[in-house]
């Protein structure tokens, strides 16, 4: 049997690989500097050894492959290890390119936004008609509650992600998977840590372009970033997709919250999840699905049934009539789209954005000037001011009401003193908060008792 060791082994992309690892047969181990939930739970229910800690004597003495995620650097002790002693490395994407990619038909989902809501619709769609997908998403769907699965059909779903490889691979992860499907949900700046500017993140989408086939198909919104992409240069068909009728693949809302629409020759959809970023996402998906032989019909049948993906909109509780939601949004784009959706869904009710600034690009303050578009649609901002982000939420001049915290027993203290019944309360972050949504439910149980 062979083995792998993984570095970074919680990390979203790590753990899903070592999961794929383990189901093709692998023995499979790793490290990380901290472990912990959800990651943590899906390594132990597949039984994976993990250390925890960079101590160099903790990689086992027989191991065919160490596979060092891009959250690992130099300097690290089992890095410095590694090198001086000449062991043999690669990266996540590499490994999962060259041991599980290599034969089968590959639906990629790139873009800024909506990654992984349409990976986990694609995945959906295709196992709902048969077709037993494996995957590797950066998030848990309420259909699986698995992030990552290996199987043996030929279609393999991965969410493509243009962050860079590893510390000695600075291409973006998606340059590896070679996809024959091809999603480009949208294109804006983003990472400002790696990328300087909008130019840099275009120019890695033009190089994910060039592994497309011939006879591979790029599904694209209709969008003035994505035209100026396509004109670097494409070589595989593209089909573009709007909410208006000239495009390949257009959707009509019949609801404004998005909770029913209609999608070109399939029909309607009905569900619970809402706004219109999701129906754009539901038409990638359907369009993906559509390139691998099943139809607008087969698809939305099977959309109805979705239940969405952990941590996007997802609603945690419902206390004394007050409703908690977690929320990956991280960008001004993804804030902005979150809470339009919830404004229209609950027209009648205050909601309330929890937003912490834990990107890279929101802390360098890349995002700053967009901010005070994104909240509009907020009835009140709690805005957590961690360590270091250097600028505060109220420079951006918020035309909504807002309090800054940097302190989270204070912000809690806050939240639960504002919030009343009816309450829709959005709590947005790409980390886990300090686990503010979990303290926030605890507090509101006990206050709830209390009365």
């Amino acid at each position: 049997m062979q083995s792998v060791y993984i570095l970074g082994l919680c990390g979203t992309l790590m753990g899903g690989i070592a999961i794929l690892a383990r189901q093709a047969g692998y023995a499979v181990g790793g490290a990380d500097g901290r472990f912990a939930a959800p990651m943590l739970t899906q390594l132990k229910k597949h039984a994976i050894d993990y250390d925890e800690g960079w101590d160099p004597a903790q990689i086992p003495a027989q191991h065919d492959q160490i596979i060092i995620g891009n959250v690992v650097s130099r300097g690290n002790p089992m890095v410095e290890h590694i090198l001086s002693a000449s062991l043999p490395f690669t990266s996540g994407p590499q490994w999962i390119a060259e041991n599980i990619l290599y034969d089968k038909w590959v639906i990629a989902v790139s873009g800024t936004h909506g990654k992984t809501t349409t990976s986990s619709m694609i995945v959906h769609i295709l196992e709902e008609n048969g077709l037993n997908p494996s995957f590797l998403i950066g998030g848990v769907s309420a259909n699986f509650g698995v992030s990552a699965r290996y199987t043996s059909s030929q279609y393999f779903v991965i969410e493509a992600d243009e962050y860079d490889t590893a510390f000695f691979d600075k291409r973006a992860k998606f340059i590896h998977y070679h996809p024959r499907t091809l999603v480009i949900n949208n294109l804006e700046y983003d990472h400002a840590d790696i990328y300087p500017d909008m130019e840099a993140i275009e120019r890695q989408f033009h190089y994910l372009l060039r592994t497309v086939p011939g006879n591979g198909c790029i599904i694209a919104l209709a969008d003035p970033a994505i035209d100026a992409l396509l004109a670097k240069g494409c070589w595989s068909p593209v089909q573009r997709m709007s909410m208006t009728s000239d495009a390949d693949w257009y959707a009509d809302l019949l609801r404004p919250d998005g909770t029913h629409f209609a999608i070109r020759d399939g029909g309607k959809v009905r569900w619970e999840i809402h706004g219109r970023h999701n129906v754009y996402n539901a038409l990638a998906a359907v369009a993906a699905a559509a390139h691998v032989g099943i139809s607008p019909q087969q698809s939305i049948a099977a959309l109805s049934s979705f239940c969405g993906v952990k941590r996007r909109q997802e609603k945690l509780a419902v206390i004394g009539g007050v409703v908690i939601y977690d929320d990956f949004a991280h960008h001004p784009t993804a804030i902005r789209n979150t809470l339009a959706s919830f404004k229209v869904r609950y027209p009648n009710e205050r909601v309330i954005a929890v937003i912490e600034p834990r990107s890279n690009s929101m802390k360098q303050g890349a995002h700053f000037t967009e901010l005070r578009e994104a909240t509009r649609d907020a009835d009140y901002v709690f805005w957590y001011q961690p360590e270091g982000v250097a600028w505060s939420f109220a420079e951006v001049q918020p035309v909504v009401p807002f309090s800054e915290y940097n302190n989270i027993a204070d912000m809690l203290d806050g939240v639960l003193a504002y919030c009343r019944a009816g309450d829709q309360v959005v709590i947005m972050s790409n980390g886990d908060f300090s686990g503010f949504p979990y303290q926030l439910i605890t507090r509101l149980n006990a206050h709830k008792t209390d009365k």
